[in-house]
């Protein structure tokens, strides 16, 4: 029988999921656009543990469904990059051979400087990665489509320079191959620290928002599917409403009413059974999402969280810093803003 899991991507087929069909399709078009011309550079954000790094596998096994190799697809992470100097994007320039080893499993050597590094990305007739796709399995003469998880991970400048190159490409198209960029992190903007404006005005972006309520029934409905246990609607309504459907709190409640806090086979988990399971979470059980959202509302904005629970006046605009700050990394959202975030 499949199980809740919390940490991490969810695999379907052992864990209780949520399809979420048209947010993948919605990824992969736009990574594909144009099949003849080109997709769409852009990011996909939303907070922790809210299924982006999910949705990156998903997209790209659909792109692999619908249109087989006719692109070379990657997949780089930037979550163990670290940069000794954050001010000296260079030194990101020696993590590009580890980088693309993971992502297309070969191992060039680091470039000497960023021109060099953009000839990684050119077309066969003159790419660097093209002479080794040669002794390998293909060429860049297959359009490229990239997804880069973790981007905004990065220092600031490291950002800047990055985004500025995609750009110069996906303005050069007919020189790159890059067909499709997808950016994953929690920003929805990038490159805005940049003394010259966002540099990477050509993005679009993607949300990928919490579980609705048909969403969360449908999980609990797998549960019970399979389990042949019964969880009464009080108690999964109490999940939605307690989380408002952040994927990753959801399944970790799902893990609590489902093993810990089971009351035995034949038994219901009912309203009961919630608040019981929701006293632990809140004073016996750590949870690593519920410590990142605490830490991430008490600086540098703890002014700002405090006032949302005395009034309910509290305009939502995400012009105001400290609003598109909490907004972002999942503290408050827009949706209830107007009722005191």
């Amino acid at each position: 029988m499949r199980y809740f899991h919390s940490y991490g991507p969810v695999d379907c087929e052992e864990h209780f999921c949520v399809a979420r069909t048209s947010l993948v399709q919605q990824c992969a078009g736009q990574l594909v656009g144009n099949p003849e011309k080109g997709g769409r550079y852009f990011t996909i954000w939303a907070p922790r543990q809210c299924g982006k790094t999910w949705l990156m596998h998903q997209a790209r096994l659909e792109i692999e469904r619908k249109y087989g190799d006719r692109f070379i697809i990657g997949m780089m992470s930037m979550q163990g990059v670290v940069l000794n100097d954050p001010d000296s994007p260079d030194e990101l320039l020696p993590w590009f051979s580890s980088l693309f080893r993971d992502a297309f499993g070969i191992r060039p050597e680091p470039p000497k400087d960023w021109q060099e590094w953009t000839t990684l990305f050119q077309k066969t007739r003159g790419g660097f990665l093209a002479r080794l796709f040669r002794k390998t399995r293909g060429t860049f003469a297959r359009p490229l489509i990239l997804f880069i998880d973790e981007f905004d991970s990065l220092p600031p400048k490291a950002i800047d320079r990055l985004v500025t190159l995609f750009r110069n490409m996906y303005l050069q198209r007919e020189a790159y191959a890059l067909h499709g960029l997808a950016l994953i992190g929690v920003r929805a903007v990038l490159g805005v620290d940049s003394d010259r404006g966002s540099p990477f005005n050509v993005q679009r972006s993607l949300h990928v928002p919490g579980f609705t309520r048909d969403e969360v029934e449908d999980l609990f409905g797998q549960y019970q599917s399979e389990s042949g246990q019964s969880v009464t609607p009080e108690a999964v309504g109490a999940v939605y409403e307690a989380t408002r459907g952040q994927p990753g709190l959801v399944c970790w409640f799902g893990e609590l009413l489902t093993t810990k806090y089971n009351p035995g086979p034949g038994r219901v988990i009912d309203g009961a059974v919630w608040e019981e399971t929701y006293l632990a979470a809140v004073d016996t059980e750590w949870n690593n999402s519920i410590l990142n959202l605490i830490k991430k509302a008490q600086s540098p904005y703890l002014e700002h969280v405090l006032n949302l629970f005395t009034r309910s006046d509290l305009p939502f605009s995400i012009r105001a810093e400290w609003c598109s700050h909490l907004y972002l990394v999942g503290v408050i959202d827009k949706e209830k803003s107007s009722e005191a975030g």
